[in-house]
């Protein structure tokens, strides 16, 4: 999986110039007056977001085979890795969330919680028309809790499910929350500051979803809207569902607005519906806000 952002430092990122598109004779074609997909977010801005086509190869290892999504800055795209024949996750995103993931690293953690943590497999820098964006490559994972939800009638977990979820983030938080002991600083401490389900994913147990998923890209293609010659807007396809209940671990996600050091903290953090009491009256808040966010 691949994501985008427009500002990173150099010295992190390998370096990839803007190249010529690629455009399919065979996809629905979306009104350009109408807003489709991440143009639909109200602080929405073109040149925050690299242009990505259907078909184009990055930094001559990852072919795009499909976009899996978007978030309030980035694209998230499934692309095939040449180099090992095999699929990766790509965000085109934020230079906050490398810094928590250069953070994380550093740490050279035994703790069982990592395993948990989404992993980055790794970064680097492409040009395009309106400057630098950064891309943050990651194993492809399947849906959120929030689309597992959706799948199930009464819209619950089930018991099993809720509980190796709970698991899974708790034990994820006591890496997070506790690992500066390993290197012994006062300013070490990361905090997740955007918990919800829809922050929490599956790992991808069931391989076979991802050449299903290139295939159908293939033989039909997503609605897509053509804005100019070097940008397309395209639609989002998601995974299938995987065989034999291989539904895979629940992950924590998405560390955009992730804070390092001990706190407190200040600003507005958290979803309205997760938001906890400290932050509603604007005290200084710290790694408790995570653990009200997992109780509602």
């Amino acid at each position: 999986m691949i994501r985008t952002s427009s500002y990173v430092r150099q010295s992190l990122t390998t370096r990839h110039v803007f190249q010529p598109r690629f455009i399919s004779t065979k996809a629905s074609r979306i009104n350009r007056t109408q807003a489709f997909e991440e143009e639909r977010l109200p602080w929405y801005r073109a040149d925050q977001f690299y242009p990505v086509h259907i078909g184009e190869t990055l930094i001559s290892r990852y072919k795009v085979v499909g976009k899996l999504g978007y978030g309030a800055y980035s694209t998230v795209w499934l692309c095939r890795d040449i180099k090992l024949r095999s699929h990766g996750g790509g965000t085109i995103g934020q230079d906050r969330e490398l810094k928590f993931y250069e953070h994380v690293a550093s740490l050279d953690s035994q703790h069982l919680g990592q395993a948990y943590v989404r992993g980055l497999l790794e970064t680097f820098e492409i040009g395009g028309p309106a400057g630098k964006h950064l891309c943050l490559v990651h194993p492809p994972m399947h849906m959120t809790i929030t689309e597992l939800q959706r799948q199930v009638p009464s819209k619950r977990l089930n018991k099993d499910l809720l509980n190796g979820t709970l698991s899974n983030l708790l034990s994820a938080l006591a890496f997070l929350h506790d690992e500066a002991d390993v290197v012994n600083t006062s300013n070490s401490m990361s905090y997740i500051t955007d918990i919800n389900p829809s922050n929490i994913m599956l790992t991808l147990d069931d391989a076979s979803l991802l050449p299903a998923f290139e295939q159908a890209e293939a033989s039909d293609p997503s609605p897509r809207k053509i804005i100019d010659d070097t940008r397309t807007i395209y639609g989002s396809r998601k995974l299938g569902l995987p065989k034999d209940s291989l539904w895979g671990q629940p992950v924590l996600c998405d560390f955009g607005e992730a804070r390092i050091g001990p706190g407190p903290h200040r600003g507005l953090i958290q979803p309205d519906l997760y938001r906890a009491p400290e932050v509603l009256f604007e005290m200084g808040w710290d790694s408790s806000a995570d653990i009200w966010s997992v109780g509602v």
